[in-house]
């Protein structure tokens, strides 16, 4: 399983991986992300819905759980599960329908929704410490482990 540790210095830096991995992702793909309140979850989730073409505010889903965003050629579906109480409700709004082919998922608060969930491709973990933000990518597919080889060899260049 690849993985790979950023450090953020600061919130435009946060923005500009957003914008980095939102290039990479295509439908089909899962992506969770997972750190406590104020890390910087919806902040990613913002840069790259916006990188992906969307001109608007983006709005955290976290009353009503599910944002959709239809984009040119990519449906994307931003998931705050912070305020789920069973995950069992996910069964009752349909989750399995919103992973498509032609969908990218983005998951806040993942591990609420465990066993309703699909594998994700990728992992982010955001920790907050003081003004910096470190980043940890965790490849649960092999398209994810190819989306972190791809910014580790960028990186180095």
């Amino acid at each position: 399983m690849s993985q790979h540790h950023l450090t953020l210095q600061s919130e435009a830096a946060t923005l500009a991986l957003a914008a980095r991995l939102a290039g990479l992702l295509h439908g089909g793909m899962v992506v969770f992300l997972q750190g406590d309140l104020g890390a910087g979850k919806t902040t990613f989730c913002r840069g790259l819905i916006q990188a992906l073409g969307h001109p608007g505010a983006v709005k955290s889903p976290t009353y009503t759980l599910v944002e959709p965003y239809q984009l040119a050629e990519l449906q994307v579906y931003h998931f705050d599960l912070y305020r789920l109480h069973d995950p069992e409700e996910l069964e009752f709004m349909g989750i399995r329908d919103y992973f498509n082919p032609n969908s990218l998922c983005l998951i806040e608060w993942p591990e609420r929704g465990a066993g309703y969930l699909p594998q994700a491709d990728l992992q982010l973990q955001l920790t907050q410490q003081g003004e910096l933000r470190t980043l940890q990518l965790v490849a649960g597919s092999q398209a994810g482990s190819k989306i972190i080889t791809i910014l580790t060899d960028n990186e180095q260049k």
